[in-house]
């Protein structure tokens, strides 16, 4: 009697041990895994869109093309008789001959520093461009850039802050040196951080500062021109001299991709300052894809991010060691560091 008690007893303790177990199991798996799951079916069913809209836009223009195509002298929508579905495979992986050009230089300078002969810069602005290994990117971003820049009759300077050596990618340790090195060369008062693959689809995104930093680049297409979450602050950004010392610079601890740009708007808000953005369709991007080729994502960031305020006044400016090797050619300044982390270092928080 009491061992089919005991046995009772056993039989329940067992059903109620695989009920918890596959409650926990079920709990964790939507914990952990769904979201990931859900989240690659969302870009998949993004880029198909992308993709359908990309076909649209491309059989649309063969359509506009073909019923044009007697408008020109030379059967073509353009003068010079060009193929014109060759001009819409064809990516410009060259810098233009009249680019160069397009520039009016200060007499006796270089390293494409220009300003308006017809009035006073509101803004001295230096554009400052962190690369690695993107040499085909780098003429489409001048080709769209200077020629609006002029327009907006802004005074500035192009610095691409090159990394070399075989540690992972610190863009925003680049982002510090070009800083430092920038303001060796000019009284700037505006500094505009660039990724080297955002192209700027409207002119009115005025590349000036304010009281505020500004997040210029707030809605990408490969985000569907939706910003991802309110504390983005990636792509380009722009913070006044002033400015950028009191928050400290970016953080020089995050070795690979991701976490600087959060950590960099937490230093924002801990200095009691806001972000400002481009209201309406101002703030729109083009993005070069590149899926971060030869670059790893930097696994240690949400640690890092745990403690911004702690490290903001150990780690910045204030802790950068570095050896610059710098050359000019007509239209930007190029800086040259082989980063490691022993050229920051930082005590224990």
């Amino acid at each position: 009697m009491n061992w089919r008690r005991l046995l009772r007893v056993s039989n329940r303790s067992f059903l109620a041990f695989i009920f918890f177990f596959s409650m926990s199991t079920t709990c964790l798996y939507f914990i952990y895994v769904a979201p990931g799951i859900a989240n690659t079916y969302f870009f998949m069913v993004q880029a198909q869109g992308i993709i359908l809209r990309d076909n649209v836009r491309t059989f649309g223009q063969m359509i506009r093309l073909y019923t044009n195509k007697n408008s020109t002298l030379n059967g073509t929508d353009y003068p010079d008789g060009s193929n014109s579905s060759e001009y819409l495979l064809q990516p410009t992986t060259y810098l233009p001959e009249n680019l160069s050009g397009a520039l009016t230089f200060y007499e006796g300078s270089n390293g494409g520093h220009w300003k308006p002969q017809d009035c006073k810069p509101r803004w001295k602005v230096a554009i400052l461009i962190p690369f690695r290994n993107r040499h085909e990117h780098l003429p489409i971003l001048f080709q769209h850039l200077i020629p609006m820049l002029q327009r907006q009759r802004l005074q500035f300077g192009f610095y691409v802050i090159e990394q070399s050596g075989s540690q992972p990618f610190n863009r925003a340790m680049l982002f510090n040196v070009g800083f430092l090195e920038a303001m060796k060369d000019q009284d700037w008062d505006c500094l505009i951080f660039h990724d080297v693959d955002h192209i700027p689809e409207n002119d009115r995104n005025y590349y000036g500062c304010g009281h505020m930093p500004r997040h210029f680049a707030a809605k990408l297409d490969k985000y569907m021109y939706i910003l991802p979450y309110h504390e983005f602050f990636g792509g380009v950004s722009g913070l006044t001299v002033d400015q950028f010392r009191k928050i400290n610079g970016f953080p020089n601890a995050f070795w690979g991709w991701g976490g600087e740009d959060d950590d960099l708007w937490n230093r924002v808000r801990f200095a009691d300052l806001n972000v400002t953005r481009p209201e309406g369709e101002i703030g729109r991007y083009k993005s070069i894809p590149h899926h971060h080729r030869g670059e790893v994502q930097f696994l240690g960031r949400y640690k890092l991010l745990r403690y911004s305020r702690e490290r903001q006044q150990l780690d910045g400016l204030n802790n950068l060691r570095y050896t610059p090797r710098t050359s000019i050619s007509t239209l930007y300044k190029n800086i040259s560091v082989d980063l490691h982390p022993e050229l920051a270092p930082i005590q224990d928080y």
